[in-house]
């Protein structure tokens, strides 16, 4: 007997300084480096069923510091990393555009979220979204998912300094680790994986 995800459930998962170390404007694929803890924390979700997915604000694109296809290539060395303990994604959603742009996913939107749900027949209100940034939390709350997580990597404990009125609103834990551990721990059910 194990725990499995429950019909529909997702992770909405921030990328830099969530999945992998926070470089100021990450350009170049030979930068790209997962935080310690991150590839067994996905493959446990995996295993339990849980369908994954990024939702990215890369404004460097809109700002001119990397391209489109740097960003590809930094996006082919995670899944270069990943696939071999049996991690995939679903999809990464990416806001390409400067804050000052109109945007469609650029978080705190929720709409990637929202486009997961009826893309993928994803069920928000069994999902999360996990990041360490408070536009993290805002699009996970906004799209209606149980819970948002906000991790202290990155700038998450900066993050959860300077939104202390309000961070009851989240799920504090230290990294994407112990994320798994709560997620695990609370939104499954029991069962045997096929």
């Amino acid at each position: 007997m194990s725990v499995v995800a429950p019909p529909g459930a997702a992770v909405f998962l921030d990328r830099d300084g969530t999945l992998n170390v926070e470089r100021h404007y990450l350009s170049r694929a030979e930068e790209f480096q997962l935080l310690p803890g991150v590839e067994a924390a996905l493959q446990r979700l995996c295993t339990s069923g849980f369908r994954l997915f990024v939702v990215t604000n890369q404004s460097g694109i809109g700002r001119g510091y990397f391209t489109p296809a740097d960003l590809d290539r930094i996006h082919d060395r995670m899944r270069e990393l990943l696939d071999p303990q049996g991690v995939r994604f679903e999809r990464i959603y990416v806001a390409p555009e400067s804050p000052d742009q109109p945007s469609r996913y650029r978080k705190p939107s929720p709409q990637a979220l929202l486009d997961a749900r009826d893309e993928f027949g994803i069920d928000l209100g069994r999902s999360v979204m996990v990041g360490d940034k408070w536009v993290d939390v805002e699009a996970g709350r906004q799209a209606g998912c149980a819970a948002s997580l906000l991790v202290r990597t990155g700038y998450g404990a900066e993050t959860e300094r300077r939104e202390a009125s309000r961070i009851h609103e989240a799920v504090v834990v230290d990294d994407l680790a112990t994320a798994a551990d709560w997620i695990l721990a609370r939104l499954t059910v029991p069962g045997i994986r096929p």
